[in-house]
């Protein structure tokens, strides 16, 4: 075995890890300025997460309905946005989210949701893939047999990269910009990686984006990889924010896994 073969290993990864990174917050003095301007002494609501007040404040601005505030505080206002779809106001809050452990087939699909939707992923141009990791599917993964024919297939690519990279790195060795000469040698031998390959993402959106998002990705018939994801980032949002995610119902799928369904969908 070269030395080559002996320095990569492959690393498989069969589970994605979703982490809220970021929230909103709110300008206290400039919300009770705005209210002042336009006479409101008095309003308050009940919730004290960003998202849910920002949510309401802008509801509220629509109708001019601060002084008359619905029974049942921010949960019983939030509740009658989703029923009637006033989606247009859940958009003002807005999340941060770190994605990683998923694969390229991943965020291939993920980043063809536009509207609402902020993305920033790991570069295979300037970073080093050779220590990469791969997403392996379930299905694949519990059968030895199917494993065994992924593994293989996975092993080659990858060591077929770090093969390519090293002779691409002396092939460029005339470009005086080292930063120039490994991307250059990078971006050519990542072609042979597949999309199993390990990326990491990092996704800003809004309410409206996330249960567009969610509705169609958690559905039991969507992409399972995806679907994980999904219900990851709504097990999350559930707890952020439940006045807006709080209708929906996370239930087992019969084949494994699991989705979501809402009553107010397409808000």
């Amino acid at each position: 075995m070269s030395t080559m073969e002996e320095t990569v290993a492959t690393h498989i990864i069969r589970e994605p890890s979703v982490r809220l990174v970021g929230r909103l917050t709110i300008d206290e003095s400039e919300l009770a300025g705005f209210l002042e301007d336009e006479g409101v002494e008095s309003w308050q609501t009940d919730t004290d997460l960003a998202a849910q007040k920002l949510v309401e404040v802008a509801g509220r601005l629509c109708y001019k309905s601060y002084a008359k505030p619905r029974p049942g505080g921010n949960a019983s206002y939030l509740g009658h946005i989703l029923e009637v779809g006033h989606g247009s106001v859940i958009e003002h809050a807005v999340y941060n989210f770190i994605i990683t452990g998923v694969s390229r087939s991943f965020t291939h699909e993920l980043v063809r949701h536009r509207a609402g939707w902020a993305y920033s992923q790991r570069s295979q141009r300037f970073v080093d893939e050779k220590d990469c990791s791969f997403v392996e599917p379930d299905p694949i993964a519990e059968d030895p047999e199917l494993h065994r024919i992924w593994l293989e297939a996975v092993s080659a690519s990858h060591l077929a990269y770090a093969r390519l990279a090293e002779g691409l790195a002396r092939k460029f060795s005339d470009v005086e910009d080292k930063t120039l000469r490994r991307k250059k040698a990078r971006e050519a031998a990542r072609s042979v990686l597949p999309n199993a390959t390990e990326t990491q993402i990092f996704v800003t959106a809004n309410a409206r984006a996330l249960r567009h998002f969610i509705e169609a990705r958690a559905d039991g018939s969507a992409d399972a990889e995806i679907r994980k994801v999904a219900v990851a980032m709504l097990k999350i949002l559930q707890v952020e924010s439940p006045n807006l995610f709080g209708d929906y119902t996370i239930f087992d799928l019969p084949g494994g896994g699991q989705s979501a369904d809402t009553p107010h969908r397409k808000v």
